[in-house]
């Protein structure tokens, strides 16, 4: 009776620190206990200095009303042919707008612009604004797209490095898989922001991916520029790869299986 009380003691311990390591992998553990209820407005970002900004002027009642709106970019290249000239019709692109730290954007006649703290959709309607009525008889159809929203992920991911994001939208699982996920040594419960807002103040916030409250965070959606730190845990700190990791791990199970074997022995 004693020997087996000691293998399944022996089990239990196994199980236990199986266990122990596991509980630290998962995200969003407790989804069932997450009140999602406040979480149901659309994140719209905010433009910040720096951003650099594309602006299309659109009137399909006069194209040319609107023309002065949408200047192009200069080029070097010479239209020698018609083949040129439409070769490069399509290569054509639109001056864009870097904001000043002062928040402002000099545009074609409307002049001197303050769009930092604005969301995408309100600098849209602004510019409409200012347009119908003095240029346009109807609203001319504006978009505005913030051209180098990018986000920085490093430290226990699969692929550290600066992502661009398209759709001015990203989150820190989206981010995350951008970088090809975090490695098993990542820390979940210890991943770090690092965040500088408009007036250029910087702050560092640790998130707890593990909590599924993570979601009701103001932090879940990045800021353009925000950078994500994934910090190692204890075992990769100790160890400087994987290969020692592997073998450390073969070692410790095979003391394992011989104290079992010895204690059977002597105990049967």
């Amino acid at each position: 009776m004693k020997k087996y009380l000691t293998l399944v003691l022996l089990a239990v311990v196994l199980v236990f620190a199986s266990c122990t390591s596991y509980k630290n992998v998962p995200y969003i553990q407790n989804s069932s206990e997450v009140d999602l209820s406040a979480a149901t407005s659309l994140y719209d970002s905010k433009i910040m200095p720096k951003d650099i900004l594309s602006i299309n002027v659109n009137y399909p009642l006069d194209p040319d009303a609107v023309k002065m709106f949408n200047l192009t970019m200069q080029s070097g290249n010479t239209v020698n042919s018609t083949a040129d000239a439409a070769r490069f019709s399509t290569q054509v692109q639109l001056q864009s707008y870097l904001v000043s730290n002062e928040g402002t954007i000099n545009y074609p006649i409307l002049g001197e612009m303050k769009v930092v703290g604005m969301t995408k959709t309100q600098l849209e309607e602004y510019i409409a604004s200012r347009i119908q009525g003095n240029y346009t008889r109807e609203k001319p159809i504006v978009n505005v797209l913030v051209s180098n929203y990018k986000v920085t992920v490093l430290g226990e991911v699969a692929r550290g490095g600066q992502y661009t994001v398209t759709t001015g939208k990203v989150n820190i699982f989206e981010a995350l898989a951008l970088a090809g996920d975090m490695t098993i040594w990542g820390r979940r419960d210890c991943v770090k922001l690092i965040r500088e807002n408009e007036i250029g103040e910087k702050s560092i916030v640790e998130l707890n991916l593990n909590d599924a409250n993570i979601i009701n965070s103001p932090y879940y959606q990045l800021q353009q520029n925000d950078v994500l730190y994934v910090t190692p845990n204890k075992a990769k700190s100790k160890n400087s790869g994987v290969g020692s990791e592997t073998s450390l791990w073969f070692t410790s199970t095979s003391i394992l299986v011989s104290l079992t074997s010895l204690l059977y022995n002597i105990l049967k």
